[in-house]
């Protein structure tokens, strides 16, 4: 392992269990845009990818994913989707430990600004990071542009000091775009398969395991 000073966590997948309440947003807007689910289950694969790409894929175009978006919103910000979640096994000792050896932490996620904070404060988990970083509708839409920014506004000179803990090939691959190191977590949504074909530097099946990897 390189000498990492600086580390990048992902939040949904990452983190916290966040599935639940994305897959619960997901059913909520489609049914809302008159469309049916049978399955919410095929919702899982938009754990972590930004909402306007997931709500591409899904078929909606232009004026129709804004308003997706908004309907999600009013379920996972105005009617506790951001709750329905839990933070993953010993995430919470493995910041302590990592802080502790003086490391800087920062959240780099593509969720936006409001339920970001919402679900660090809720689970107490905002006291152990030095900067977040989130997506916006405007210029930090994708998960590159995120990573981007948290390495300038958290003051990272050095991109080898640097490593990003995700468990979606968006992590994976803005951070090999971007030139720093990567750790996939295995227990998140992305499957070993999809970790390393997008180039990631370490693999994690653990939250322990992030700690043996870095200190």
């Amino acid at each position: 392992m390189g000498n990492y000073e600086y580390i990048l966590f992902d939040l949904d997948g990452t983190l916290t269990d966040s599935g639940p309440g994305i897959v619960n947003g997901f059913a909520y807007t489609v049914e809302k845009m008159g469309g049916q689910v049978e399955d919410k289950n095929q919702f899982k694969r938009f754990v972590g990818p930004p909402l306007k790409e997931s709500f591409g894929v899904l078929g909606y175009q232009g004026e129709e994913i804004d308003k997706a978006i908004t309907i999600y919103r009013e379920y996972y910000n105005g009617m506790g989707g951001c709750f329905e979640n839990e933070v993953y096994p010993g995430i919470e000792d493995t910041l302590a430990k990592l802080k502790t050896a003086g490391k800087k932490l920062i959240v780099c996620t593509s969720k936006n600004a409001h339920g970001t904070k919402t679900v660090l404060e809720h689970f107490g988990l905002d006291k152990y990071f030095d900067f977040v970083a989130t997506a916006n509708d405007t210029d930090r839409q994708h998960k590159i542009d995120v990573l981007n920014y948290a390495l300038e506004q958290g003051g990272v000179a050095d991109l080898k000091r640097a490593v990003m803990v995700g468990d979606r090939m968006y992590d994976i691959e803005a951070s090999a775009e971007v030139g720093v190191d990567s750790i996939g977590v295995l227990y998140g949504y992305g499957s070993k398969k999809e970790l390393t074909n997008a180039g990631a530097t370490y693999l994690a099946e653990t939250a322990d395991d992030i700690v043996a990897l870095i200190l």
